[in-house]
């Protein structure tokens, strides 16, 4: 006889399933659709037109720049922040953790001003910038910091427990055959999170693009210089370009389903890797 994993009659399982694919399709299809729709409703014309924009093609740039910035920030400090606590015992390891997490509890918003007063004009450092003519704040630089801190956690979050799962066996039984510590992360730790990682890298780009409240807070909205995409999309919006709006939200839009599809071929391989190595 076929043993049931729940206990639960077949109408509670048809309840359940279906809450779920109406919650999915109310709160996830839905909206797609309606940006989809909405960026092509004036045609494949004005939505080409939209996108060829001077200001489009700017906050497109820019997205993409601090993306390339921040994302391979996050894999080095991801790499070794997730090294560090899953090899070694120090001082001050949990505290580690825990401020590994601070971006998520911590408001977009609030993390953008903390910038501010740090950066800003009147900010902590802000005559030491004035007088060597630096700037942070309203330009390139406070972006990248604020989406630095924003999705710093996604990369080691996604390594440590998977490195904690795979513990120090391999590369303990490499150094002793020899192998230096480099060698050792090179050719047994890296190959043994590549997935993890590739995960941990695919989900902070996908933030990094489509982070709005820290990067509002610093970008000072100038168009054609500090506005990312989304912060085009708002600034669209309120000027009641509904087409140019909607237009440059299908694209974050189509970055996120990118995003959902990479993730389900990546959730797919680690489990295949892991399934092949046991």
């Amino acid at each position: 006889m076929k043993l049931r994993a729940t206990t639960e009659g077949r109408l509670t399982q048809a309840l359940l399933i279906a809450l779920a694919l109406a919650f999915l399709a109310f709160f996830l299809l839905l909206p797609l659709v309606a940006v989809f729709s909405e960026a092509l409703k004036a045609g494949i014309g004005a939505f080409v037109a939209a996108i060829a924009t001077p200001d489009a093609w700017a906050a497109i740039k820019l997205t993409l720049l601090i993306a390339a910035i921040s994302v391979p920030l996050n894999v080095v400090f991801g790499i070794a922040a997730s090294w560090a606590i899953t090899k070694f015992s120090f001082p001050g390891k949990s505290l580690l953790i825990t401020l590994i997490d601070l971006p998520f509890s911590v408001s977009p918003v609030v993390s953008g001003l903390i910038f501010v007063l740090l950066f800003g004009a009147n900010g902590l450092f802000g005559h030491w910038l004035a007088e060597h003519d630096l700037k942070i704040i309203f330009a390139v630089p406070g972006i990248v910091l604020a989406t630095v801190f924003i999705t710093f956690p996604f990369v080691a979050r996604e390594l440590i427990p998977l490195m904690m799962e795979q513990g120090k066996d391999d590369e303990e039984a490499a150094l002793s055959l020899g192998a230096s510590g480099w060698q050792t992360f090179w050719h047994v730790t890296l190959p043994n999170i590549r997935w993890g990682l590739l995960y941990g890298v695919l989900l902070c780009n996908a933030r990094a693009m489509g982070e709005f409240g820290a990067v509002s807070v610093v970008s000072g909205h100038i168009r054609g210089e500090t506005n990312t995409m989304p912060l085009h999309v708002e600034i669209l919006y309120n000027e009641y370009d509904f087409v140019g709006a909607f237009a440059v939200a299908s694209l974050l839009a189509g970055l996120a389903l990118v995003t959902l599809v990479a993730k389900s071929v990546l959730e797919w391989r680690f489990d295949l890797h892991s399934g092949a190595k046991h």
